[in-house]
């Protein structure tokens, strides 16, 4: 792990090896301790927004003792795809009419950037279609695009009921048993997958995610706005109730659908039509439009509140109508502080210079972070790795922890 901070002296701070045994020797660990310093500040903020990407969820289902291949699947299970395993799959379903894909569309192969990139051929398909002389060729693209999107929604669809997700149910073990005073956490996913759903439920933690109580559940924003409490046998007191957070999915979801009678969003189990911002450049524009307009309002509504702490955990700022947002409310809002956390951030000893370098969005807050800009942190890190380090806050509110001690206060000793 590696931090960069107002604090790292302009420098990318590592932590210490462990040993054999498991442990440190007894020197301080700089870059441990600030590491735990920016979390720490993070989760004290009134207004905790998280904000995860496709990095939260490659850990689930990898063979950890195959070392051979470095994503080998557990027996059984399946991967949430890359962006490269999506090409691959395209390709392989194209055969031999992948070349023609790539001429219609004057898909640019050589360039290196472009590499295995199937965000960027679906959005050149896009364009190719649209701008193509000859019905036919307009209509083998599209084709492809439609089998590419099969493809898409098949492979997301990883996540069965028995698979280990530990390391998703720590993080909201983590950030939903905040004091119940505090805002409820908000976390903005762009992931299409259950990860968070099926770890609030092994969990049993309460997600607010604007869908109703009723069934079918139908989408509505109004539910952003409700709460849950519990009330006493007195029906004027109540109290919020811990493990409760707010979920908020970015481009979709693959149990959501559209039920053309009514023109509601349902929640269906299996959707044969999910409704989902697919990889092209035409997100920007799909992300302001119903349903993923109000989870794009929310963001930017969240990034402006006072005394709010962003936490970026496995999204590579390659996706403008994000970044940018991000990139404005730390100019605007001096309160906020921001904690990035990505394992391709810093240089590597092979010579690559790290996205911290090489990505726009980065290297602007690279930049602030090295003017000292302390409300800006970045962490070099796996979500695996992130989440243990993450304060462990205790279940108990204030006012519960006080109890306690005028409890324990009346039997204390005389002596």
């Amino acid at each position: 792990m590696k931090v960069f901070s107002s604090h790292s002296n302009g420098a990318w701070l590592k932590t210490k090896a462990m040993s054999a045994a498991g442990n440190q020797d007894n020197q301080r660990d700089a870059a441990k301790d600030e590491i735990k310093r920016v979390l720490s500040d993070t989760f004290r903020c009134k207004n905790l927004v998280v904000l995860t990407g496709l990095g939260t969820s490659l850990h689930v289902n990898i063979d950890k003792d195959d070392l051979i291949s470095d994503r080998a699947p557990l027996s059984g299970k399946k991967l949430a795809p890359t962006m490269g395993d999506l090409w691959k799959k395209a390709k392989d379903k194209s055969g031999l009419n992948f070349e023609r894909v790539l001429s219609i569309s004057k898909f640019p192969k050589d360039e290196p950037k472009l590499k295995n990139n199937i965000e960027a051929l679906l959005s050149y398909c896009k364009v190719g279609s649209e701008f193509t002389d000859k019905q036919e060729d307009k209509d083998f693209v599209l084709n492809f695009v439609l089998d590419t999107e099969k493809i898409i929604r098949d492979e997301i669809n990883f996540l069965s009921l028995d698979d280990d997700i530990s390391i998703h149910s720590e993080l909201l073990r983590r950030i939903a048993r905040r004091t119940s005073r505090k805002i409820r956490t908000k976390i903005f996913t762009t992931n299409y997958d259950l990860c968070f759903e099926y770890a609030a439920r092994q969990g049993r933690y309460v997600v607010i995610d604007c869908f109703s109580h009723t069934s079918p559940q139908v989408f509505d924003s109004l539910y952003f706005t409700y709460d849950i409490v519990k009330r006493a046998s007195n029906p004027d007191s109540h109290d919020y109730i811990s493990n409760v957070f707010h979920l908020y999915k970015l481009h979709g979801s693959i149990d959501w659908q559209k039920n053309e009678k009514t023109n509601e969003i349902e929640r269906v189990k299996d959707a044969e039509k999910p409704i989902l911002i697919y990889p092209r450049n035409t997100k920007y524009e799909l992300a302001f439009e119903q349903p993923y307009l109000e989870m794009m309002s929310a963001f930017q509504s969240a990034l402006r509140q006072p005394e709010t702490a962003l936490l970026i955990v496995g999204f590579g700022f390659n996706d403008n109508h994000l970044a940018e947002p991000i990139i404005s409310a730390i100019h605007s809002n001096l309160n906020l502080k921001v904690v990035i956390c990505d394992p391709f951030l810093a240089p590597t000893e092979a010579g690559n210079d790290g996205n911290a370098k090489k990505n726009e969005h980065l290297k602007k807050i690279a930049y602030l972070i090295s003017k000292g800009d302390a409300r800006l942190s970045m962490v070099n890190t796996t979500f695996e790795e992130l989440v243990p380090e993450l304060p462990d806050i205790a279940a108990d509110t204030d006012l519960e922890q006080h109890l306690d001690r005028i409890k324990a206060l009346r039997v204390m000793p005389n002596d």
